[in-house]
C-alpha cells in the first residue's frame, strides 16, 4: 500500500470466477456487471470462465449434454459430480443418490450413469488444474457467482484456494446465496469470508470502498461477513432505484476465453442483457408458485434511450446477434418506445424476451418487427380455473390468442404445462383435453410436469393456506448438503410437499399428459390457415392430422366471414350478434349459433360456452388490428353454406 494510506487499507485486485456448470454459449451477466463496477472504481479486476477449462477437459459434447434437457435439472447432477471433491468420499451417500435420484426417480440408463462417472473422475484433475494455472497470489479478493448448478463446484475450489492462500478474501453471490440460503451456507462453509445477497450493485462497490479505506465491511446491507462468533444477521440489500445508473456489463474476458476454447469453434455465442428488474405483475398479484425476485419484487426499468444504446453498443463491440433478455417480464411501455426504436435501428438481432400472455395482435407484430424471435409467455395452463388458482391474471383463451399470433408472426413461444395445483379438478383437465386437438397446429409446450414449491413463493410462505403439508427440501438436497434438517431447510430453494386432502393429481391428469406428449413429439402438425380470397372473401385451409393428405378447404364471406374474423380475439355471443354485417343481413340467432357450433365441431374455433375464438392463422400475417377496415368495409354474401 502507498504511503499515507489508512491503516488496514487494501490495494485491491479482484478475480471473478464462473465455475461449472455455467453456460458455455454466453457470459455471466453478474460478472460482467461487477467487472464494470470495478472499472468505475479504478479497481483492477480479472474474470475467469473456468467453465471452458472443464469443458475442454471432459469433452465439449459431455459438458453440453450435462446442460441439456437429457439430464434432468432437478436431479442436480452437476452438483453431485463435485460433491466428493467438497466433502470427501461418501460411498453410502453416493450409492443412495444414484439409486434413488438417478435410477428410480429419473430413470437414467447404464450408459448415462457411466458417462457421469467418467466426468466425475475428471473433477479432481480439473480442480488441481485450477489451482496451478491461476495466479491466486496476485489477487486480494476472489468472487464466485453461484446460480443453478454451480454451487458445489464453486465451494470445492474455494475451499482449496483458501487452504493454499489463507489471506485471500473469498466471496460468494448469486441466486444460490439469496437471503437465508446464503447465511446458512456461510455458516456451514466458514472459508467463505463474504456473502452477497440480492442485488450487489450497491453492496459490492461499498465493500471495495470500505476495504480501500481500511474500514470494516460489517454492517453493509446485503452482505454477511464470516466471524468467529458465527455469521452476522443479514440486512436486505439496497435496491437500485435508477436502472440507468447500472453500468453496461463488460464481457470482454468471456469472448477472449471463448475463442481460445473448444467451444469457440463449435458454439454460436449469445449475450444476456437486462432492461428491468422485479415484476410489475408480481407487485399487483404474486403468482402462487413463483419464487423469483426474493425480496426485490419492485419493478424498475431502464429508459428507452439507455436500452437501445446499450444493445447497439454490445452488438457492435462483440458482433453477437442473439440477445437473451433476463427480465422477469417485459415493460409494457416499451411497446411505445423501445420496440419501435429497435425495429427502426435494424440491428440484425434475434431477441428472447419474457412476456405476459395478455398481449394484443398488434403488440405481437411489434415484437416481430423489433427482432424478438422467441418469448416465454408464462402460459402454464389452458384451464381458466387453474390459471385463477395460479393468480396469473389471464384466461385460457388469452393464452391461445398469444399462441396463435406468435405462429402468425413467426415468434417462437416457449411454455410449460404445469399441473398439481391444490383445488384443481378433473373437469379442469377434461376441458384442457377438449381444447388441444383444435390447437394441434400451434406451438406445443416445451415441457410439462407437476408443480414444486420454490422458496419466496406464496406457496412456500403459507403452504397450509393452500392445502399443502409436510414441506421438505427436494430429495437431492439430502445427498448434496449433509447437514442437519434445520440447516438443510434453509439452504434449499426447491421443495416437495404432500396434499392435505391426500389427492394424487396424476390419476386424473394422465390423459392430458398423454395428449401433450403426442403434441410435443408427433409431426408434422399441419396448419389451419386463413387466406384472402378476393374482396371480402377468405379461404380456410386445414391440413392438421388426418387432413394432411386431403386438406379441408372452405370459403367464408358475408356475415360468416365477419363473425369468423371478429373471433380472431375472444368474443362473447352478444358481441357477435350485434356485428354490423350480422344485423344488416338479419341473421337469426339460431343461424348464428348453428354456424358457431359447426366451426367448433370442425375445430375451426374453440368455445367455453360463453365466448368463441377462431384458431386459424392468417397467411400472410395481418398488418392491421381491424381486418374489416383493411379490406374496405362490409363483407359480402356467404358462400360457406355447408360450414
Amino acid at each position: 500500500m502507498s504511503d499515507g494510506a489508512p491503516p488496514g487499507a487494501i490495494e485491491e485486485r479482484v478475480l471473478l470466477i464462473s465455475m461449472p456448470f455455467g453456460a458455455l454459449e454466453r457470459p455471466a451477466l453478474s460478472l460482467g456487471l461487477l467487472k464494470a463496477h470495478c472499472d468505475r472504481l479504478g479497481v483492477a479486476c480479472d474474470t475467469r470462465y473456468l467453465t471452458f477449462d472443464f469443458a475442454d477437459m471432459v469433452g465439449l459434447g459431455d459438458y453440453l449434454w450435462m446442460c441439456s434437457d437429457d439430464v434432468p435439472y432437478t436431479a442436480f447432477v452437476g452438483e453431485w459430480l463435485f460433491s466428493a471433491a467438497l466433502y470427501g468420499a461418501r460411498p453410502y451417500a453416493d450409492g443412495a443418490y444414484v439409486d434413488e435420484i438417478l435410477k428410480r426417480a429419473w430413470r437414467q440408463d447404464d450408459a448415462a450413469l457411466a458417462r457421469l462417472q467418467r466426468m466425475r473422475a475428471k473433477v479432481e484433475p480439473f480442480l488441481e488444474h485450477c489451482l496451478s494455472t491461476v495466479a491466486w497470489e496476485d489477487y486480494s479478493l476472489v468472487g464466485f457467482t453461484s446460480v443453478f448448478q454451480q454451487n458445489i463446484a464453486s465451494l470445492a475450489l474455494a475451499a482449496r484456494v483458501k487452504r493454499s492462500h489463507p489471506a485471500l478474501t473469498i466471496c460468494f453471490g448469486g441466486a444460490n446465496w439469496e437471503e437465508v440460503m446464503g447465511v446458512a451456507l456461510q455458516a456451514q462453509f466458514p472459508f467463505v469470508d463474504l456473502a452477497f445477497s440480492g442485488e450487489a450493485d450497491e453492496s459490492f462497490p461499498a465493500v471495495l470502498a470500505a476495504r480501500r479505506e481500511g474500514r470494516p465491511v460489517q454492517g453493509i446491507r446485503g452482505v454477511t461477513a464470516s466471524a468467529t462468533n458465527g455469521v452476522a444477521a443479514l440486512a436486505p440489500a439496497e435496491r437500485v432505484l435508477d436502472m440507468d445508473a447500472v453500468p453496461t456489463p463488460d464481457f470482454s474476458a468471456f469472448f477472449t476465453q471463448f475463442r481460445a476454447s473448444q467451444a469457440g469453434g463449435a458454439i454460436t455465442p449469445s449475450l444476456l442483457i437486462e432492461t428491468s428488474r422485479g415484476c410489475w405483475w408480481g407487485e399487483r398479484e404474486h403468482c402462487t408458485f413463483c419464487g423469483l425476485n426474493g425480496a426485490t419484487m419492485a419493478f424498475r426499468s431502464k429508459s428507452p434511450g439507455r436500452v437501445v444504446g446499450e444493445i447497439s453498443g454490445l452488438r457492435k463491440k462483440h458482433g453477437v446477434r442473439t440477445f437473451n433478455v433476463v427480465d422477469d417480464i417485459l415493460d409494457m411501455t416499451y411497446f411505445r418506445s423501445v420496440l419501435p426504436q429497435l425495429a427502426d435501428a435494424k440491428l440484425d438481432i434475434d431477441f428472447f424476451w419474457e412476456i405476459k400472455s395478455n398481449l394484443t395482435h398488434e403488440q405481437v407484430r411489434l415484437l416481430r418487427d423489433a427482432g424478438v424471435t422467441s418469448v416465454q409467455p408464462g402460459i402454464e395452463s389452458l384451464s381458466d380455473h387453474v390459471l385463477k388458482l395460479m393468480r396469473k391474471g389471464v384466461t385460457a383463451f388469452r393464452n391461445i390468442e398469444l399462441l396463435k399470433w406468435c405462429k402468425e408472426y413467426g415468434v417462437k413461444p416457449y411454455w410449460n404445462m404445469l399441473y398439481g395445483f391444490p383445488e384443481e379438478t378433473v373437469e379442469d383437465y377434461e376441458t384442457t383435453a377438449a381444447l388441444i386437438p383444435a390447437l394441434w397446429h400451434l406451438d406445443p409446450p416445451t415441457g410439462y410436469g407437476p408443480i414444486r414449491i420454490d422458496r419466496f413463493s406464496p406457496y412456500f410462505n403459507e403452504p397450509s393456506d393452500y392445502g399443502m403439508i409436510n414441506l421438505r427440501p427436494m430429495a437431492p438436497f439430502t445427498y448434496l448438503y449433509p447437514f442437519d434438517a434445520r440447516s438443510l431447510f434453509k439452504i434449499a430453494y426447491y421443495f416437495e410437499f404432500d396434499y392435505a386432502d391426500g389427492r394424487e393429481p396424476e390419476t386424473f391428469v394422465r390423459p392430458v399428459i398423454g395428449l401433450i406428449r403426442r403434441w410435443m413429439t408427433e409431426g408434422p402438425h399441419g396448419m389451419l390457415s386463413l387466406r384472402p380470397n378476393g374482396p371480402g372473401s377468405y379461404e380456410l385451409i386445414d391440413t392438421r392430422g388426418e387432413r394432411a393428405e386431403k386438406p379441408l378447404r372452405a370459403v367464408l364471406s358475408g356475415w360468416k366471414a365477419a363473425v369468423y374474423l371478429a373471433c380472431d380475439r375472444t368474443r362473447a355471443f352478444s358481441s357477435l350478434a350485434t356485428l354490423p354485417e350480422v344485423e344488416a343481413d338479419g341473421v337469426e340467432i339460431a343461424d348464428l349459433r348453428g354456424f358457431l357450433g359447426r366451426c367448433v365441431e370442425r375445430q375451426l374455433m374453440v368455445t367455453n360456452g360463453q365466448a368463441w375464438l377462431n384458431v386459424a392463422v392468417h397467411d400472410p400475417a395481418r398488418e392491421a388490428e381491424d381486418e374489416r377496415s383493411a379490406t374496405g368495409g362490409a363483407l359480402t354474401e356467404p358462400t360457406l353454406a355447408d360450414a
